[in-house]
């Protein structure tokens, strides 16, 4: 039997460093609405929601056809916000996809699912190499993640790893993306954890998975990701859609 999986996008209105960043306008359309409509194009998620907690993001994704669940202001994550959208939902796989990627791809999100569903993971997620990225594998808001010889992770860092030694054998650096997949399960005991000392120190809540011991399992594209940290980053996401063809003259 197929296991029915859904699509939940986490937005909040307060961000330290973009204040209203899925409403920022992406040629003329809010950021949330190329990312829901890009979520919609992978045809294997049973329903897609925005989880959030502010009334303006609620009636923006009303007023474009989608559909938004009003969640508590006082979660912490991303993570606990998807807990308490699917709560009486029918979901046996959760794919959380950031509301600041306005151009994921849907044949990641369809790898990503049919791997869960292949190998049986209790979470997943994805990463790419930065050669196939204009990425600075030095940035701190680049989160690097390693692999063991199964692919699962074995750390993700805000500093370069693998460290590249003088004499040392050459690695790439993987970036992570921001996206993640969670058995139902899996999730709702993910959210009882206590933030652990490395999730403290690094502020990646992926760390905490792996401080109880989980195994996520970490696909490797070809494809990158386009995120939006600061408000500079819409004009490189419109210069990519103009190139793909998605943008004319700004519209």
């Amino acid at each position: 039997m197929t296991e029915r999986t859904i699509a939940v996008i986490p937005a909040r209105y307060g961000s330290t460093r973009f204040p209203g960043k899925p409403l920022a306008l992406i040629g003329g359309k809010p950021m949330i609405q190329w990312c829901y409509e890009s979520v919609r194009k992978c045809p294997l998620f049973a329903e897609v929601l925005v989880a959030t907690d502010d009334e303006r993001i609620r009636a923006a994704v009303a007023d474009f056809g989608g559909q938004a669940v009003m969640t508590s202001s006082t979660h912490q994550t991303g993570t606990d916000r998807i807990a308490e959208a699917i709560i009486g939902r029918d979901a046996d796989l959760i794919v959380n996809v950031q509301g600041d990627e306005p151009l994921m791809s849907a044949a990641v999100l369809t790898q990503l699912v049919n791997r869960m569903r292949e190998t049986g993971a209790e979470m997943g997620t994805a990463a790419v190499p930065f050669s196939k990225t204009d990425r600075d594998p030095a940035d701190p808001n680049a989160v690097k993640v390693v692999l063991d010889q199964r692919g699962f992770a074995l750390y993700f860092s805000r500093s370069l790893i693998p460290f590249p030694r003088s004499g040392g054998t050459a690695v790439e650096p993987l970036l992570h993306w921001g996206l993640y997949a969670y058995r139902r399960d899996f999730l709702e005991q993910f959210i009882t954890w206590e933030r652990g000392a490395l999730e403290g120190c690094e502020m990646l809540e992926q760390l905490r998975a792996l401080e109880h011991g989980a195994c996520i399992l970490v696909m490797v594209t070809e494809e990158s990701s386009a995120g939006v940290d600061v408000p500079a980053d819409i004009q490189l996401i419109e210069k990519q859609l103009r190139q793909r063809g998605m943008l004319v003259d700004g519209r």
